[in-house]
């Protein structure tokens, strides 16, 4: 029998949940099960579980057949309890290290309490922790254990399951168990303190409390709010079954009243036109459950009268009256801004209160740099799948050239783009529109993001601040609160932005769009598109596409182009693609051909034959085509030091990995480029991050956002049956195309012939 059991539900959690089992398992106190508990959960949180019962028997794995809430799912893993006492970690909160070993010390120092209070730390998206302020309750001073009525003040500290430990033959004598519903904590907690025989406390924060920013029931908008006047009837008739409890009335009255202004004074917990119902609602418990002696501190006497005589509309006076003064303190700032600005958002403005066209759909990526990426492929998906919509596309005009026939091209700053934004119904970017976007109720933000990713991206950058370079996170997650559906094409990408960009969206697994073209291309647009770049027949033409390397104020080439394909023979050609930070070409030799211009990424990789780069995301679009990739990781170290990447590329390459010009060299003189281990290790990559890529990923998301078909989405076609077209080096024969002369010594790279 364990000493513990700690009990984790889980409902679509599924990027915070790989950290909170990690922070029980790996607890200095082995002497606990983990029943984690998947709540019929939409996401992969059921799968995750099922992994970390496969690797640590000490985890209990529960699929609950329905979704049971919070209560219900805290309720099924005590059914299968066997520890001596219960904790409950919800899924987006970690244990803190040692904290195990801590309360199992302090429970053996107490003589085994019923209930032992521990404390917490509220742990915030910029990485600042915040430890409970109420922590002075919590002091070991004086004797333990000891009953609720010897420290009336633990009714203070935050009302939840899971900052205390509870001896379970205790919770089964009584019959403790969580009710349905919001609030399920009070109803426990509650009458869980006033029936303890023996209290202790830890003054020592054993949980770090996520602060999520959307996605907890604190921050949801809904009618569930109500649940919390019948949670408090639960608390009442409690007390009428015992009356040895009955002094705890006025208390109890007066965290109930303190609790009801809380959620109704709240801005975003209840629907709009439902406060004047919770207030009548509220003042109708007062009166049934109002106390003699109930005094009200001074500081909650004016919310506790608000209550007491249901005073909404006294409320929202004072409610409109500050609402007032702040729009015209707004008022006077925009009058200071330039004529054609303020005209320009007053239209916007006009245009927020026209009807929404129901048949639009604006498109932008890269900062409005042109027509491609995800919103491109998307763009198209558009007009085949969904005819009837009418899409426009927003770009600087030095980019209009790139916009094909059929969206309506839009200058950003104009009144046709202010008004595309304020009306079209569908929002597509890879990036964030302008930041002075208003999303409005019925509009549809797809965020398709632009690659998966190695580095670090959003929140992470918070340790990261020469990469961040001044990054404005406040305003980031601003932009990410305006999403509605984020696109991923693997697990990876999934929790990854789901952490790092913490918000109310919805992820689509689907795969992303602008990799559909490399399943449906053929040899035909092989052979145009490598006519049209002066590809010479019969040659090898890499595609050589670097990052941009945060840690240097000048993006030198880091690989001398000209060099290299002197010394690999005239049956070699780069294609050298810069990044859009970088400004300027990459080599200058008469078999490198600079494409850094070229509006589309994707023909570039159809028209290469293998694939240079270093840490690009790059690696995985290409990896879908099942073509040789070479990485070059001279400076890895650095730039994981100065940018952080989420695993070491060197452990799981794309294909042969060159430390050194002179290796990348090598590699592609003795043919290991194309090996049997290099094809090793691209099929174990593809397995990992192509997996959706089957080429209909836009239109899974047409048929699911736009047509609303989520349930008769096309299958995703396994890879093994996938058939991308080939390279045009593909049909030559696998004799060492270079004239370098073959090195003498042992090739310092990741595979032999």
């Amino acid at each position: 029998m364990p000493r513990f059991s700690v009990i984790v539900p889980a409902y679509q959690v599924q990027a915070y949940l790989p950290e909170c089992l990690d922070s029980v398992l790996s607890q200095s106190y082995p002497d606990l099960e983990l029943i984690a508990v998947d709540d019929c959960s939409p996401d992969a949180g059921g799968t995750i579980i099922d992994e970390y019962a496969a690797r640590d028997a000490r985890v209990k794995a529960l699929h609950l057949p329905e979704n049971q809430g919070l209560g219900g799912a805290r309720n099924a893993g005590m059914a299968q309890a066997r520890g001596d006492y219960l904790l409950f970690l919800d899924s987006d909160d970690t244990l803190t290290p040692d904290a195990l070993r801590a309360i199992a010390d302090r429970i053996k120092e107490t003589g085994d309490p019923d209930v032992l209070v521990h404390d917490y730390a509220r742990t915030f998206w910029t990485g600042r922790a915040e430890r409970n302020k109420l922590a002075p309750q919590l002091t070991e001073q004086g004797p333990a254990p000891f009953r609720l009525a010897d420290r009336p003040g633990l009714l203070r500290v935050l009302m939840v399951a899971w900052n205390k430990a509870y001896r379970r033959e205790f919770v089964e004598k009584n019959g403790f168990a969580f009710p349905p519903g919001f609030y399920e904590d009070t109803p426990w907690t509650y009458p869980v303190l006033m029936a303890a025989e023996s209290i202790a406390t830890l003054d020592r924060v054993c949980v770090h409390y996520r602060q999520r920013r959307q996605g907890s029931i604190l921050s949801t908008t809904s009618r569930k709010h109500f649940d919390i006047f019948e949670q408090y009837d639960r608390v009442f008739a409690f007390i009428q079954e015992r009356p040895e409890l009955a002094h705890w009335r006025p208390v109890l009255f007066r965290r109930m009243i303190d609790h009801f202004t809380t959620v109704f004074t709240s801005r975003d917990r209840l629907p709009k036109g439902s406060r004047g119902e919770f207030l009548r609602t509220a003042r109708a418990h007062y009166r049934r459950h109002h106390a003699g002696g109930s005094k009200v501190p001074l500081r909650t006497r004016l919310r506790h009268t608000l209550v007491h005589y249901g005073l909404h509309r006294t409320y929202r006076a004072l409610q409109l009256a500050v609402s007032a003064r702040r729009r015209t303190a707004k008022a006077g700032v925009k009058s200071l801004r330039g004529l054609r600005s303020a005209l320009l958002q007053l239209h916007y403005r006009v245009q927020l209160r026209l009807p929404l066209r129901a048949d639009r759909a604006v498109f932008a990526a890269y900062w409005n740099r042109g027509h491609g990426c995800n919103p491109g492929a998307l763009e198209e998906a558009f007009r085949t799948h969904a005819p009837h919509i009418r899409t426009a596309w927003i770009a600087r005009p030095e980019h209009h050239h790139t916009i094909p026939p059929g969206p309506r091209r839009l200058r950003p700053g104009t009144f046709g783009y202010w008004t595309a934004l304020a009306r079209s119904k569908y929002l597509v970017n890879n990036v964030n529109f302008d930041r002075r976007l208003r999303k409005r109720p019925g509009q549809v933000f797809v965020q398709t993001q632009h690659g998966t990713p190695l580095k670090h991206m959003g929140l992470d950058l918070q340790e990261h601040p020469a990469a961040a370079a001044g990054m404005d996170f406040e305003e980031l997650l601003r932009g990410v609160g305006k999403w509605d559906y984020v696109l991923s094409a693997n697990r990876h990408t999934t929790l990854t932005w789901e952490r790092v960009y913490p918000g109310g969206y919805r992820t689509l697994e689907y795969g992303y769009p602008r990799n559909d073209v490399f399943q449906k291309a053929t040899s035909a647009d092989v052979a145009r598109i490598r006519e049209s770049l002066g590809i010479p027949e019969d040659a090898v033409a890499l595609l050589y596409a670097p990052t941009h390397r945060d840690y240097r104020r000048t993006q030198r080439p880091a690989l001398d182009l000209d060099r290299i394909v002197r010394r690999l023979g005239p049956r070699f050609v780069i294609l050298a693609r810069a990044h859009y930070w970088h400004g300027g070409p990459l080599g200058t030799g008469d078999r490198v051909i600079d494409v850094s211009d070229h509006p589309g990424v994707e023909s570039l990789c159809l028209a290469a034959d293998a694939l240079v780069t270093d840490y690009s995301s790059l690696m995985f679009d290409y990896a879908n085509l099942d073509r040789p990739i070479v990485v070059h990781t001279e400076d890895w170290d650095a730039y994981h030091a100065a940018r952080g990447t989420y695993f070491d590329l060197r452990s799981g390459p794309p294909g042969a990995v060159a430390r050194t010009e002179d290796e990348l060299i090598d590699i592609f003189a003795s043919g290991h480029w194309r090996g049997s281990r290099s094809a090793q290790l691209r099929a174990a990559f593809r397995e990992r991050f192509c997996r959706y890529d089957d080429g209909r990923a836009a239109e899974r998301v047409v048929r699911h956002v736009v047509l609303g078909e989520p349930a008769g989405l096309p299958e995703v076609v396994p890879l093994e049956q996938r058939h991308p077209v080939p390279s045009a080096a593909a049909g030559l024969d696998h004799s060492p195309l270079a004239t370098v002369p073959q090195p003498s010594g042992h090739l310092p790279v990741t595979e032999s012939r």
